[in-house]
């Protein structure tokens, strides 16, 4: 039932592939010249890049500017990013989300993680786009727990347990496997999967710089699905915060952000 909702994601369409194509070869202009052929992408990049997380001044409309502004990786991170949009339900039955409410967590995760990375100094295409995964795998998620909703609303009617644990006993993966699943299918470089699931962070890398990012995006995806919006959607109940395990960067990560917000 997993490998089929995962074999739904894209790339698909001719022109995401192509688009992606260029740009993992470095190729912006050729890239945003494919790019606006289609309509439905212009829209949503339009619409990301324009959210005020990512702190742009005046609108930014036509998409060679866009991928011009966010350059190869992050242009390649937003057309992931529409990709699982295309997947996205219409009614959500399990997670208190909208087309808005999710597409504010795509940019939120991804502006985000592009401030880390870049703290980091970290120039990966492949590990940008790797926060992409969460998103996907929350669909594929709701989409499985649809599946057994008898069964999943029992679980939490009998015990204070966490999604995480619930997905596991149904499916035999979590969050964090049907994300190195999806990475598998887009073919990214294997660090990615290992970052993913050292993210968990119960499931450490014996790789320091792996382990390194992982901690940093446990942090973020701690941080995300605690703002009000996502805990309302019960999206938090997902993460379970390891403290000791990030908690020699945990005061760099708050400085880093909070200094963001204020």
């Amino acid at each position: 039932m997993i490998d089929s909702y995962i074999d739904k994601i894209p790339p698909s369409p001719k022109v995401l592939k192509v688009t992606l194509m260029l740009l993992n070869s470095g190729e912006l202009v050729k890239a945003a010249q494919i790019a606006k052929e289609d309509l439905a992408l212009n829209a949503y990049l339009k619409d990301l890049v324009n959210k005020p997380i990512y702190g742009f001044r005046n609108e930014v409309s036509d998409i060679s500017q866009i991928f011009g502004i966010l350059g190869v990786a992050k242009s390649q991170q937003a057309v992931y990013n529409y990709m699982i949009s295309l997947l996205s339900p219409a009614q959500w039955k399990l997670f208190k989300l909208n087309k808005t409410t999710f597409s504010n967590l795509q940019a939120d995760l991804s502006a985000n993680w592009q401030k880390i990375l870049a703290h980091l100094n970290i120039e990966n295409k492949d590990i940008e786009s790797s926060i992409t995964l969460l998103p996907a795998s929350i669909i594929v998620s709701e989409a499985l727990f649809n599946e057994k909703i008898d069964d999943v609303n029992l679980l939490r009617s009998a015990h204070p347990i966490d999604l995480n644990t619930i997905l596991k006993r149904l499916c035999k993966m979590d969050l964090f496997d049907i994300c190195e699943q999806i990475s598998k299918k887009w073919e990214m470089q294997e660090s990615v999967a290992q970052i993913i699931q050292a993210s968990s962070g119960v499931k450490p890398s014996d790789n320091e710089e792996i382990n390194m990012l992982g901690k940093w995006m446990h942090l973020l995806l701690f941080y995300t699905l605690s703002q009000p919006n996502y805990i309302n959607a019960e999206l938090n109940d997902f993460i379970d915060f390891q403290i000791d395990y990030v908690e020699d960067i945990y005061d760099e990560f708050s400085q880093l952000l909070i200094k963001d917000l204020s």
